[in-house]
């Protein structure tokens, strides 16, 4: 049984995301998705709130389970017994930097293999980073994520909207 996880932020979790799990559901017998708790970039939600996000997505899929994690993805993949490492490749620039994390991922683990899918179409231009600035300027992000995860943004914005001279800064990788 060959057990994968896809870490990422999920800062919010969005249709490419899901899309990439659901597709790498039918390759591997578990897929573990990864939510990473403390990346080096502005978040939005907390860890709990995105793993509960995720959590929602995947309710029904048998052999996807969410968790959440810190530290080294490889230490990780090894901590659960995970042997395949899952990535999105969107556009030219994702593959230089996945490139460059895979051969570092395999020279701290070499029996941890990485194995990025190819984006469907019409979620190339799909990342978290555009989902938040969309939102955060009232924009509508129906057909880029959930509903629940819709409810999330709109009301997240409100919230920091109260904060007098607060402006969220979000990064420009997922």
């Amino acid at each position: 049984m060959v057990k994968a996880i896809f870490p990422a932020t999920f800062d919010p979790i969005h249709y490419g995301h899901i899309d990439i799990a659901h597709r790498a559901s039918r390759l591997f017998q578990e897929i573990v998705i990864a939510v990473y708790d403390r990346p080096l970039k502005s978040l939005l939600f907390s860890p709990e709130e995105r793993i509960s996000m995720v959590r929602r997505t995947f309710e029904d899929d048998e052999n996807i389970t969410v968790v959440g994690y810190s530290g080294l993805t490889v230490d990780f993949c090894q901590k659960v017994g995970a042997k395949v490492i899952v990535r999105g490749l969107r556009v030219f620039s994702d593959f230089e930097y996945e490139f460059r994390m895979a051969l570092a991922n395999h020279r701290l683990a070499p029996d941890i293999e990485v194995v990025a899918l190819i984006t469907s179409e019409n979620h190339t231009f799909l990342s978290s980073s555009t989902v938040r600035e969309i939102a955060a300027l009232g924009g509508d992000v129906s057909s880029m994520v959930p509903p629940y995860v819709q409810a999330a943004l709109t009301r997240r914005y409100e919230e920091l909207s109260k904060v007098k001279g607060h402006e969220h800064l979000s990064s420009l990788r997922d």
